[in-house]
């Protein structure tokens, strides 16, 4: 369907104007359609929904058949923290994904919650109940899920104005310098390969992260860091560690792996080459209940294949 921007509506944004050129549509139906590729503008698909539309532009919106699969339910053991009639806090496990895609549509967080909770919001869309923000399928760690949409429109606007505290522990290759500061730059889409993130000089989204090193191993070969996310981008945190040469240990996406390990002992080799996911948890979370104001904060531990590593690491620095 072919929609031409009235003179009113010029230089707003793609989302708003869409929301005024289509009848009984929210804004968050819209986004996640212009995420989707389903806009285009004069013949070219525009994925973002702050892009700024000009009078006479023709927009065409392509209706996507719904899947026909529906979400399944699985009685899959989730790891609660903290629960309420508003929210939900998971230390979610490595190897999980947070939702369907990519012929998995049934082991997923969101199947898992289906089943454990009685209402979820739906803001996110019919394959992503209660989803407020993900984490990727191999990083372990906290995540909070809404229950309702009032939640989730608060905690939503929590993460974007910043008030959401995520930190995340991480082992990475070599000596970060300085040991503690600030990663700034954009991400977006590799050319390519669109299914990778990477550092744009021009375009993206900007990428902030503050980091500080909390121990050094092996004579400098990996180090342990804290990062603490200021924006929330898509792998920001692998990234931008890729892109500085001090990658996520066992980074299968971005990781530079190949390090000299010949001269830790068999023990340690062993352990580093069978290590296959990024060593990176999603250890810290706070915000304020969207409902109480509450100001509430949470914790956890790396879990035990990343503490492995670290015990073998602090007894050979002993």
């Amino acid at each position: 369907m072919d929609y031409i921007l009235p003179k009113e509506l010029h230089a707003s944004r793609l989302d708003k104007a869409l929301v005024e050129l289509i009848e009984k549509s929210s804004r968050s139906q819209i986004q996640i359609a212009i995420k989707d590729g389903q806009i285009q503008i004069n013949k070219v698909i525009i994925s973002d929904s702050s892009y700024k539309v000009k009078e006479n532009d023709v927009i065409t919106f392509t209706f996507k058949e719904p899947a026909l699969q529906t979400m399944q339910v699985s009685n899959i053991k989730l790891d609660v923290i903290y629960e309420d009639e508003d929210l939900i806090v998971i230390n979610k496990a490595a190897g999980m994904t947070v939702h369907p895609g990519a012929g998995n549509h049934q082991d997923t967080l969101a199947n898992a919650l289906l089943y454990h909770a009685n209402n979820l919001s739906n803001i996110g869309g019919m394959e992503r109940p209660g989803i407020v923000h993900r984490l990727d399928k191999d990083t372990s760690g906290l995540i909070i899920v809404a229950k309702n949409n009032f939640a989730h429109a608060n905690l939503a606007h929590q993460i974007e104005t910043r008030q959401l505290v995520r930190k995340y522990k991480a082992l990475i290759w070599g000596i970060i310098n300085p040991p503690e500061g600030l990663i700034k730059n954009n991400i977006g889409r590799s050319n390519s390969d669109r299914k990778k993130m990477t550092i744009l000089k021009t375009g993206g989204k900007e990428a902030i992260t503050y980091y500080k090193t909390e121990g050094i191993f092996l004579n400098g070969l990996i180090s342990l860091i804290e990062c603490k996310l200021e924006t929330g981008r898509t792998h920001q945190i692998r990234v931008q560690l890729s892109q500085l040469k001090h990658s996520v240990v066992g980074d299968q996406t971005y990781g530079h792996n190949n390090r000299k390990i010949n001269n830790c002992s068999v023990e340690i080799q062993e352990k580093l080459l069978s290590f296959k996911r990024q060593a990176l948890h999603s250890w810290y979370m706070s915000f304020i209940h969207p409902q109480t104001g509450e100001f509430m904060e949470f914790n956890t531990h790396m879990p035990v294949d990343i503490q492995e590593i670290v015990t073998l690491l602090c007894e050979v620095k002993k």
